[in-house]
């Protein structure tokens, strides 16, 4: 069956500037990977290994220097328009900070509106399908009035994550989601996103340095170290069995798991 997303060696580059001189480092290195119908892939990794960097040019937020991306085998490395349009319709991000992520300004109902008035989808039932996705996400109907400062943390997430399901995605792209939230309320909003894949059978690409969290939500793990995957496989095994030192590291930093990790 072919793959919801198909990434092949993909690159990623930002400038560097040294005095006059500009020059470029490699965040992402020849990346490649799947994610399944249905399935939730993670991508862990420490702080600068190239995770959001390849969020960001999956989703097609940044043009990729090298490689490929293609949804449902449609190469859409390089869409524009019409059919950059259809793919932001189908493939959505969660980002990490829930406080920068929604515009002030703006009612809980325009934020979530917002998706829906861009693809003309508004018009026919808009008002319904928020008071819809509040329900989803666990927010009340009388919500949808206030501004993003009249809420918590992991309230906003649920916003943010109402107006990323907006438009019925196939994937779901989801960059450190949980980690900018209190503890109490992490659990809750791993819990939400679990809750979506099992109502709706989207794919997820869930991007996290929290192992704990990538254990329960996820199928499949990549580990990503320098910009490049250095281990794959499904998420127990790669957890509970560290091959590379990049993996053994991450693991050993979790509480409680020190010893399992250095004995492999």
């Amino acid at each position: 069956m072919t793959p919801l997303l198909s990434v092949r060696d993909l690159v990623v580059r930002y400038p560097v500037r040294t005095g006059w001189r500009t020059g470029w480092t490699r965040a992402v290195d020849g990346v490649s990977f799947d994610v399944a119908h249905g399935e939730t892939l993670s991508l862990v990794g420490r702080s600068g290994c190239g995770k959001t960097g390849t969020a960001r040019a999956v989703t097609r937020l940044l043009e990729p220097a090298a490689g490929s991306v293609h949804l449902d085998g449609e190469d859409v490395t390089h869409a524009k328009g019409r059919r950059l349009r259809e793919f932001r319709s189908r493939v959505q991000i969660v980002f990490q900070d829930p406080y920068g992520s929604l515009n002030p300004r703006l009612t809980v109902t325009e934020i979530i509106a917002e998706p829906l008035i861009a693809h003309g989808r508004w018009r026919h039932g808009g008002r319904a399908r928020v008071a819809e996705l509040l329900d989803l996400v666990g927010l009340r109907a009388r919500d949808a009035d206030a501004h993003p400062h009249e809420f918590s943390g992991g309230q906003r997430q649920r916003i943010a994550t109402a107006r990323a399901l907006a438009l019925d995605p196939a994937l779901l792209v989801l960059d450190e989601p949980v980690s900018a939230l209190d503890v109490s309320v992490r659990a809750q909003i791993v819990n939400l996103f679990t809750d979506l894949r099992a109502t709706s059978g989207m794919s997820m690409l869930f991007i996290s340095h929290d192992l704990p969290v990538v254990r329960h939500i996820s199928d499949r793990v990549l580990v990503m170290d320098r910009g490049r995957i250095v281990e794959h496989g499904p998420t127990r095994a790669v957890l509970d069995s560290p091959a590379h030192p990049a993996t053994r590291a991450l693991v050993s930093a979790v509480p409680g798991r020190r010893g399992s990790a250095t004995s492999n």
